[in-house]
């Protein structure tokens, strides 16, 4: 396992690696796991081209405005009292 990779090509095409499930999906926002969290992906028009649970490969396609990691037992406290 060579770590998670998450890449954006010109704003239209997010690639990304070591994915474990797709939590949420719409054409504003996709919520992706990995080991360790989660990654919230926002846009529009966001639609899923690929998605490998045994691989962990992952691609979306549309106008990419963000992308946010989220670790894993990181509380709403810790977030606000850093």
């Amino acid at each position: 396992m060579e770590g998670q990779n998450l890449t954006i090509e010109s704003c239209k095409r997010v690639t990304a690696t070591e994915i474990t499930a797709v939590d949420a999906f719409s054409d504003k926002q996709i919520v992706l796991s990995y080991a360790n969290g989660r990654i919230v992906v926002q846009g529009s028009g966001m639609k899923i081209v690929n998605f490998s649970k045994s691989t962990g490969a992952f691609t979306a396609t549309g106008d990419i405005y963000s992308a946010r990691y989220i670790q894993k037992g990181i509380g709403l406290k810790q977030r606000l009292f850093r």
